[in-house]
């Protein structure tokens, strides 16, 4: 009896135990850290940080540098997917101004062969290029080693 009550406690005691350690990776994943590379005088990019810390999602560090070119060929960056600003998040490149679950897509999917999501150019409508109700159309686009593909889509119109 003994035994059969301690062997109870000890399953119940390790599941608390690896129901906390799910949790915690959770929120971990969630409240991840970035590093926005941005030029000093553009003012979308503090924009498009705010879309990421709202709700507190995401704690986002705006460094201003004087050499964008050189962040982006750093951070193997595709010439014709480039944008205003450059963010590192755990190990992967967001180029320009990637919406917020898209980001949390990647964190959470971690797909092989994906580098870094891009938006390239400044779509207005996209996170920090809100203009009213009007959006162009834009894709995201996952890059890296194994090539590209669209990652999501988002249509341009009137809200």
């Amino acid at each position: 009896m003994i035994s059969s009550l301690g062997s109870a406690l000890s399953r119940r005691t390790l599941a608390g135990s690896l129901a906390l350690v799910a949790a915690l990776t959770a929120c971990a994943a969630q409240a991840a850290s970035l590093t926005m590379y941005r030029d000093a005088n553009c003012g979308c990019c503090l924009a498009w940080a705010g879309h990421l810390e709202r709700g507190g999602v995401h704690d986002v560090e705006a460094v201003s540098h004087p050499d964008m070119a050189a962040v982006k060929a750093a951070h193997g960056v595709p010439a014709d997917l480039l944008s205003c600003h450059t963010a590192v998040v755990d190990g992967y490149v967001i180029e320009g101004h990637v919406p917020v679950a898209d980001i949390e897509r990647l964190l959470a999917e971690r797909p092989e062969g994906v580098a870094g999501l891009a938006v390239a150019g400044m779509p207005v409508g996209s996170p920090g290029m809100e203009h009213g109700d009007h959006r162009q159309a834009y894709q995201v686009i996952a890059f890296g080693p194994d090539g590209r593909k669209v990652w999501s889509s988002y249509p341009g119109g009137a809200s």
